[in-house]
């Protein structure tokens, strides 16, 4: 059993290393980040339970995260409806998780930082905006990029954001 405050830095610290982008926040907000983080709007989720785009978001709805699918081309993913684009998620959101091709992830992240809730911005293992999250982390915006979420998570041992707000203290691994 491991609670949501025990985690391997070095584990995590290599992940981080795996990344293309230097910038990326360091272990500690990284790990504050996913502690933090329940609500996921996640814009490019697949319909293909094959693709990353699916099988992340689908294996943090399983620990535990309120996945929010965004695709325009689909009616329900997860079990859940589909909104077509960020503007028409309505709650509040902890983090926008993007998997869409670096050209658009830029556009995806102004819109994202546009949000008044002031969401984590994760761009997803292989997608990168350099000049906009250069841009928004000037702004005082928490900005990742070129970092796979299910590795993070794996890293961290499995651990789950907000354990003691949903009154479990422990959680298995």
């Amino acid at each position: 059993m491991k609670t949501s405050e025990q985690y391997d830095r070095s584990t995590l610290q290599a992940v981080l290393d795996a990344s293309s982008d230097p910038n990326n926040p360091d272990v500690d907000t990284i790990h504050q980040i996913v502690r933090d983080t329940i609500s996921i709007a996640v814009v490019g989720i697949s319909r293909d339970p094959a693709k990353a785009a699916r099988r992340v978001p689908s294996y943090l709805a399983a620990k535990g995260g309120d996945i929010i699918p965004i695709n325009p081309s689909a009616e329900r993913i997860l079990g859940k409806p589909v909104v077509r684009s960020l503007a028409e998620v309505k709650e509040p959101v902890d983090m926008v998780l993007v998997f869409r091709p670096s050209a658009e992830a830029g556009e995806v992240a102004r819109e994202a930082a546009q949000r008044p809730e002031q969401p984590f911005i994760w761009l997803q293992e292989g997608i990168r905006a350099d000049d906009v999250a250069a841009e928004l982390r000037a702004q005082g915006h928490l900005v990742v990029q070129d970092l796979c979420l299910y590795k993070v998570h794996k890293a961290l041992g499995d651990t789950l954001r907000r354990a003691a707000e949903r009154g479990l203290d422990e959680l298995e691994v």
